[in-house]
């Protein structure tokens, strides 16, 4: 049994298909990408995983659960987290305060007892701040943890996007280009912690990405799309030789 599988999955805009009977697996512990030209669909399949969009058809399974049809709020809750191709945190709020959000899915108490602020909503609450605190560490993000978002640069956001994303604790993260913006040495830091999100943390990553030096460095196997439609599958040595992605995506 697969970790993660996605199913024959189409998506369907009136008669533009954007997503056209994809299917793959993904293993427990693997950096899986998917690669493709603008408009090939890879943040579709991105909504579709994270039930913002309903599937036309196919069906997605996630630890032997049939999830196609389960509701976005569950998502996170099931152990699948995702950042976004922009970057999506709360402007005005500082990162700790965006990083707690990430803890929602983990609340357990109810609106009474967080307003009396009973005796379980405050060990709760020392625990969310706990998972907080290792995810900081984790990303030395310690020296923005009171600041503001709206003042942070980009490249700082996109982190606190991943750790934010992080503290919902997942098994499995979806991470939409997240090397999209940075610069070099902002990329470089990024593809260390893929991989200590895999090796240290044991989570396994779903990545859409363009940046086929983090792709190389990161990947064990790559998925090629284009037109919503798989061209190859393989190690990233593989899809990159392949002829159909050659056409389609590297341009030579």
């Amino acid at each position: 049994m697969s970790f993660f599988s996605v199913e024959g999955i189409s998506l369907q805009f009136g008669g533009l298909k954007a997503v056209d009977n994809v299917s793959f697996d993904i293993a427990q512990g693997e950096v899986f990408t998917i690669i493709g030209p603008n408009g090939a669909g890879k943040t579709s399949i991105f909504n579709l995983i994270s039930r913002l969009y309903d599937s036309t058809s196919g069906k997605l399974v996630f630890e032997g659960q049939d999830i196609t049809q389960v509701p976005a709020h569950r998502i996170a809750r099931l152990g699948i987290a995702r950042t976004f191709q922009n970057i999506e945190l709360f402007e005005n709020a500082t990162m700790l305060a965006n990083l707690l959000v990430g803890r929602h899915c983990h609340t357990t108490t109810n609106l009474l007892s967080e307003m009396l602020f009973l005796p379980g909503v405050r060990r709760a609450e020392k625990a969310h701040r706990r998972k907080v605190e290792e995810v900081i560490e984790f990303l030395d993000l310690q020296a923005y943890r009171d600041k503001v978002i709206a003042g942070l640069p980009y490249g700082v956001r996109k982190v606190i996007e991943l750790a934010r994303a992080l503290c919902s604790e997942p098994k499995l993260i979806l991470l939409d280009e997240p090397s999209s913006g940075l610069n070099v040495e902002e990329t470089d830091d990024m593809s260390y912690w893929i991989r200590d999100i895999k090796t240290e943390l044991g989570i396994t990553v779903l990545m859409v990405e363009h940046d086929m030096s983090l792709v190389n460095r990161v990947s064990d196997r790559v998925l090629a799309l284009n037109y919503g439609k798989v061209l190859a599958t393989g190690t990233p040595a593989e899809v990159q030789a392949h002829p159909d992605v050659i056409a389609a995506y590297l341009g030579a």
